[in-house]
């Protein structure tokens, strides 16, 4: 059973890549471009060096493959997870996958962006690029681990407190826990002067708006698949 579900969410992951890549390049690339703009006139006249990688192929070829392989990667996951918890709750395939979904969106993809929101090109120190990517990562292994903690938290509070209770309980756990970390976490504040704030929101509104898709895609279109597979219809027996 768990190899059908594992490939099932690969295949939902792909297809959540794809829409990512369909949002990002409607959405995102637009900001980018601007961004590099401004990156460009606030350099110009100083040599950078030879361009590794092309505009265009970073915008097309580039971004399609780091969507399909992220979203499918992100969809096996998925599965793994859906296959352990799926009995274990009191609900149907859809009602779990919807769950799992929005969980995963709030630790891997809310609360880590507003430790560390997304920046566009010509904002931030090419110095730094792997410092920050190194807090990011970090913000979202916590924000996993927490989240996991707060579960089983919930879980040992339900027999005592009921289902309800338990659940505000567990989230009010991970909204504490993660508001005491992120405290603790260095900041980093690196928006040159003259950019555009404007600009700067919307990249970080389509930066979460990114992950939103992903994970919409997850709870909407995995729940019915899987159930096909774990509740298949009973067969019409022919009439004698």
């Amino acid at each position: 059973m768990v190899p059908a579900l594992l490939l099932r969410g690969l295949i939902v992951g792909f297809i959540a890549g794809a829409l990512a890549f369909g949002f990002a390049k409607l959405v995102g690339e637009p900001l980018v471009d601007q961004a590099i703009a401004f990156e460009e006139h606030a350099h110009a006249g100083q040599d950078e060096g030879p361009e590794l990688v092309s505009r265009s192929v970073q915008a097309g070829a580039g971004l399609l493959i780091a969507s399909l392989v992220y979203g499918t990667a992100l969809g096996g996951l998925f599965s793994l997870a859906f296959a352990y918890w799926n009995g274990r709750l009191t609900l149907g395939a859809r009602s779990t996958a919807a769950l799992l979904a929005t969980l995963g969106f709030v630790a891997i993809g809310l609360v880590p962006y507003l430790i560390y929101p997304a920046n566009p090109p010509a904002v931030g120190s090419h110095d730094t690029i792997g410092v920050r990517t190194s807090l990011f990562f970090g913000a979202m292994l916590i924000s996993i681990a927490t989240m996991a903690l707060a579960i089983a938290f919930g879980r040992r509070l339900r027999a005592r407190w009921g289902l309800w209770y338990a659940s505000v309980g567990g989230g009010l756990a991970y909204v504490v826990v993660m508001f005491i970390a992120q405290s603790f976490l260095p900041r980093i504040h690196e928006v040159p002067a003259g950019f555009s704030a404007e600009l700067l929101w919307q990249f970080r509104q389509a930066s979460l708006g990114l992950h939103a898709v992903i994970w919409a895609t997850f709870g909407l279109l995995y729940g019915p698949i899987a159930e096909r597979l774990l509740e298949p219809a009973p067969r019409d027996h022919a009439r004698t």
